[in-house]
C-alpha cells in the first residue's frame, strides 16, 4: 500500500507505479475537495487541512520516502524525525546538517527509485 499526497508530480508518478504494481493507494490531499487528485488513486482523503495534511501522512506510514527539496517534503522529513522509529528514505532533495556542517545521522540516501522503495520495504519489515 502506498500513502501520498495524492497529487502531480512524484505524488502522481508514485501513485501509477504502486497502481501499476496492483497496489492500493490512498491520497491524502489538503484541500476541501477532490480537484487536482490523481487518477491513479484506489481512494482520496479530503482533509482540509494544507500542509497540516503531512502530519497525517507521517504518523500513518511504516517507512517514509521523500523525493526532492520542496519545503513540504522537508516537513515530512522533519516530522518523520521527530515521530521517531519510522525509517526515512531521501531520493534526491535534502540533506540535514548540523551546526558544524555535520550530517544528521538517520536519513538513508539513495540513488533510483527502485533502492528507495526496497530500502522501505526492508526498513519497515526490520525496523
Amino acid at each position: 500500500m502506498v500513502l501520498c499526497g495524492g497529487g502531480t508530480g512524484v505524488m502522481a508518478s508514485a501513485a501509477s507505479g504502486a497502481r501499476s504494481a496492483n497496489g492500493l493507494v490512498i491520497g491524502v490531499r489538503p484541500n476541501a475537495d477532490r480537484s487536482g487528485a490523481s487518477p491513479d488513486l484506489s481512494a482520496v482523503i479530503v482533509t482540509n487541512m494544507g500542509e497540516a495534511r503531512n502530519a497525517i501522512l507521517i504518523w500513518s506510514a511504516d517507512a517514509v520516502i521523500v523525493v526532492g527539496g520542496s519545503w513540504g517534503t522537508l516537513s515530512e522529513v522533519a516530522l518523520a524525525k521527530r515521530r521517531g522509529g519510522v525509517p526515512v528514505i531521501c531520493l534526491g532533495g535534502w540533506r540535514v546538517q548540523d551546526a558544524d556542517g555535520d550530517e544528521i545521522a538517520g536519513l538513508e540516501h539513495v540513488d533510483t527509485a527502485d533502492q528507495a522503495v526496497r530500502a522501505a520495504l526492508r526498513t519497515a519489515q526490520t525496523g
